[in-house]
């Protein structure tokens, strides 16, 4: 049982370093960790680079959130697994180990694995997301917000002691990478999302 958590890490934590906007960003010459604001992101892969680049990043990122869970659900059987795997990609893409673990932030992959894992919960965060982006045009607002959500959404519909753990984990992981933007939020300087002029 130890071995297939531990197998079930590996391969989900393997899968998150495989970070898009890193990949993506070496086609063109440009490491986005250099530019915007610095976050191997979706965000932040738009700014820098242009819708294109940042659809493919989307691609990316939701598709190793998908397999990651998958490997989990089947090496270790199970939602527990796939929660497992998930979470482990999760980290791999904050802290990826193909790229000196400076990544992005995760919340493509987490809503991902949260999809597979109970799509009505998802689609209800995502919803908060979008109303949120919507009113304020603040990315980083809407993410912060859903990912606070999480577990309370995981208490109030009952989806046990495991993923209250696991969403918890997930929600504080993904609040602290927006620290920098908490600090713009307060301040007024935070960034609005905008799809810009670039192709």
């Amino acid at each position: 049982m130890y071995l297939r958590a531990a197998l079930a890490v590996i391969a989900g934590y393997l899968l998150g370093s495989l970070n898009t906007s890193l990949i993506i960003g070496r086609f063109y010459k440009v490491d986005v960790r250099k530019h915007g604001s610095g976050n191997a992101g979706m965000t932040n892969t738009l700014r820098t680079l242009g819708r294109k680049a940042a659809l493919f990043v989307i691609i990316g990122d939701m598709a190793k959130g998908i397999l990651a869970y998958l490997a989990g659900f089947y090496i270790y059987s199970g939602q527990p697994g796939g929660l497992i795997g998930g979470t482990a990609c999760i980290t791999g893409h904050i802290w990826p180990a193909f790229f000196r673990f400076r990544g992005g932030k995760g919340v493509l992959t987490a809503f991902a694995v949260l999809l597979m894992f109970d799509w009505m919960i998802a689609l209800g965060l995502f919803a908060v997301f979008l109303v949120i982006l919507l009113a304020t045009r603040y990315v980083s607002l809407g993410s912060i917000t859903a990912a606070s959500l999480f577990p309370i959404a995981a208490a109030v519909f009952g989806r046990g002691a495991l993923t209250m753990v696991f969403s918890g984990m997930i929600a504080v992981v993904i609040i602290i990478k927006h620290h920098e933007n908490i600090k713009r939020l307060l301040s007024g300087t935070e960034s609005k999302f905008s799809l810009g002029s670039r192709k």
